[in-house]
């Protein structure tokens, strides 16, 4: 059972009266805070919030109740936690809050430079704040006179990585943090698993860094055309389909009906293209110049005695694909390999592909013996 003092009593009866003023407050923060997250496009695994419970407040004016002269001097009766899943991305957060907020420097901390041993759970930047404005999209209109009163009232934002909330929460549950003494080895294991922890926390900040540098790199070799520095891979493969290398083929088979070019999906073609043994981007560059006027002349035959004025974004490298599978000798089975990958093995395929065998014979690639 908590037993309060007057003092302690004094400061419950004031958080009595003034909870619904700090749930409204909750309610704009957070609010605030997750709008400008996304707008800054910052992906967080979570933003948790909550006004402290009056239990747990008492069970806090027991212990320390003496330290406080008011309850403006305790500045987590609202809390805000915000949880990234890389620890740079605390840093981005904080510069967000401190933008959104008036911070309280004298109370904010940096626990991150307190290296004391076992502190990972409790590496957190932790900014004291106060609301700069009352008003967020999609929330009633804040009063004068509350908007006054809420300014008033600061609040504590907390950020931290996933490993050291889940670190945290793990001590938690062991009672572990509130173990005064505990035996050497239960020690040294606690720390043991924070280094770790802290270790895994680090290198995935650092991984994440890395990739975000080499696909930088790549995308500048795609787009100066050094494509056979660049490996065949889906992430290459994407940015590669972002510079449209398709489109001027694309344009050419549309023009013989003046038929309208609609979106479809280009990624599937990838791994066609891995089966064909196309291993960097320069080797599909080649099978797109090489194959050009060939890809064009098939769907020619194709379209030429049909009305058809609707065409997927696909056309250009289906044919692209016929062509080559077919110079190199596959014939109607590896026209219809091409369409299983695409379309899964449907029963049509091999109908299709035998029409796609005969359309091909007519032309001038087929007649040399290519196929």
């Amino acid at each position: 059972m908590i037993t309060l003092d007057a003092h302690g009593q004094q400061l419950l009866s004031q958080y009595r009266e003034r909870r619904p003023l700090f749930e409204r407050l909750e309610q704009l923060a957070y609010v605030q805070l997750q709008q400008a997250l996304r707008q800054q496009g910052i992906y967080v695994t979570a933003i948790e919030h909550r006004v402290k419970e009056e239990k747990s407040l008492a069970g806090k004016l027991e212990l320390k109740g003496a330290k406080y002269h008011s309850l403006d001097d305790i500045t987590d009766i609202l809390g805000l936690r915000v949880i990234t899943f890389y620890t740079d991305d605390v840093d981005k957060v904080g510069a967000i809050v401190k933008k959104l907020f008036d911070v309280d420097w004298q109370e904010s901390v940096d626990k991150r430079k307190q290296h004391s041993l076992n502190s990972f759970g409790y590496n957190s930047l932790h900014f004291i704040c106060r609301l700069r404005n009352c008003s967020a999209e999609n929330m009633p209109q804040v009063s004068a006179a509350e908007e006054e009163k809420l300014k008033t009232l600061r609040f504590e934002v907390q950020m931290r990585t996933a490993l050291q909330h889940v670190w945290s929460t793990i001590e938690h549950d062991t009672g572990y943090k509130g173990v005064i003494q505990l035996p050497p080895e239960y020690r040294r294991q606690f720390s043991r698993l924070a280094g770790m922890l802290e270790l895994v926390d680090d290198e995935f900040g650092r991984l994440r860094t890395n990739l975000t540098d080499y696909r930088r790199r790549i995308q500048s070799l795609v787009a100066s055309g050094q494509l056979d520095e660049v490996p065949l891979n889906v992430d290459n493969f994407r940015s590669f389909l972002e510079t449209k290398p398709f489109d001027r083929l694309n344009r050419r088979i549309a023009a013989v009906n003046q038929a309208e070019i609609i979106p479809s999906p280009l990624m599937p073609f990838f791994y066609v293209l891995q089966e064909m043994g196309m291993e960097t981007l320069g080797d599909i560059q080649r099978f797109l110049i090489d194959n050009s006027e060939n890809a064009y002349q098939l769907a020619l035959s194709q379209l030429a005695l049909t009305d058809l004025d609707i065409l997927a974004e696909s056309i250009g490298i289906q044919n692209l694909c016929f062509v080559h599978v077919l110079k190199s000798g596959g014939g109607v089975e590896g026209v219809k390999k091409v369409l299983d990958r695409l379309n899964f093995d449907r029963q049509g395929n091999l109908i299709y592909a035998q029409s796609v065998y005969q359309q091909a014979l007519s032309l001038p690639f087929m007649q040399k013996g290519e196929g």
